[in-house]
């Protein structure tokens, strides 16, 4: 099989794209066929080892896998023999923040907490596009105690998550504004109210107060957003903020300050799997995708996604002809 491969925490430019043997289940595994995947800022992190923390998770010194790729749309090819909730032939999705080694053509997993039987009717290419960026939005959206018509401000919302969160968001009947670099008429189509085109003007000259902000790109911070939100107004950050800022913030601010940081901690992938496959179904969400390549693309994708640049999701489809 063919499998993105590297040995140490590195850039994009020091992986390969191998051929190994196809991985075999163990008794308690299940053998998964890939069909699609995706890249996205975890599997940068994976990759890198950066920020240090991940590297408690994914190995010390270096990656215990070296196939990196964390989540997956695919089908069961074999069982173990202890397996008895899983088939041969059962669409399954998932994602595993440390990696499951997906971006290969098989890998084998236990993790079954991470997985989920796929309902019969989603694309995998929407499906794949539809667990990274989302799971996080997800988990970040909850931790918000919101009513309808109440505003948030989504900065970045044309990455994954922002353009996820937009879209939970409208399914709650939030007022959004969405601050993007360009790209508006996308954003819009995703069913922002207000887009601010960072091109063009900055956001904190909007003149409007919102009950929660999400940096879905953390490029701020809570001390430049604080004069944007209401009283009681929540700030949320997708990363650490400088000098891990955001996970002092989350405990003081509560505190001394009637504006707050959350900083959200990501858990319960199977509810997430569970929710989007309900709105998938009932046509309620729609990712937003910037590319579909194929396998032996996956080095330069690494290097595009590490630009910055992407528009929402870039989803690795295996059986794409070169």
């Amino acid at each position: 099989m063919k499998a993105v491969y590297r040995t140490t925490y590195t850039d994009s430019s020091r992986i390969e794209l191998k051929e190994l043997p196809i991985p075999e289940p163990q008794t308690d595994e299940i053998q998964i066929k890939v069909s699609t995947t995706s890249v996205n800022r975890t599997d940068l992190a994976v990759l890198t080892g950066w920020p240090w923390i991940m590297r408690l998770f994914v190995g010390w010194p270096k990656p215990r896998n070296p196939i990196p790729g964390v989540d997956f749309v695919g089908k069961v090819t074999k069982v173990g023999d202890k397996i008895r909730d899983f088939s041969v032939g059962d669409l399954v999705w998932g994602m595993k923040d440390n990696g499951f080694g997906s971006h290969a053509e098989y890998f084998c997993t236990h993790a079954f907490k991470l997985i989920q039987k796929l309902p019969q009717g989603i694309d995998p290419i929407i499906a794949a596009a539809s667990i990274e960026g989302a799971h996080y939005a997800l988990n970040f959206l909850n931790k918000l105690k919101l009513n309808p018509k109440d505003r948030v401000l989504v900065i970045g919302g044309t990455g994954a998550i922002g353009s996820a969160a937009i879209q939970l968001l409208k399914n709650q009947k939030i007022e959004v504004t969405a601050v993007t670099l360009g790209n508006v008429d996308r954003v819009k189509d995703l069913g922002a109210d207000k887009v601010i085109d960072g091109l063009e003007e900055n956001f904190l000259d909007c003149g409007e107060r919102f009950h929660a902000i999400l940096d879905a790109v953390g490029k701020s911070r809570f001390s430049i957003c604080k004069p944007l939100l209401l009283p009681k107004g929540s700030y949320l950050s997708s990363e650490l903020g400088p000098k891990w800022e955001n996970i002092f913030l989350a405990l003081t601010t509560p505190i001394w300050s009637n504006k707050k940081v959350i900083f959200p901690l990501p858990q319960d992938i199977q509810g997430s799997l569970s929710q989007m496959s309900e709105l998938l179904l009932k046509k309620q969400f729609n990712p937003l995708i910037d590319r579909v390549i194929r396998l032996a693309e996956i080095k330069e994708a690494y290097s595009y996604v590490s630009q910055g640049k992407k528009i929402g999701n870039v989803i690795v489809k295996m059986d794409i002809e070169s």
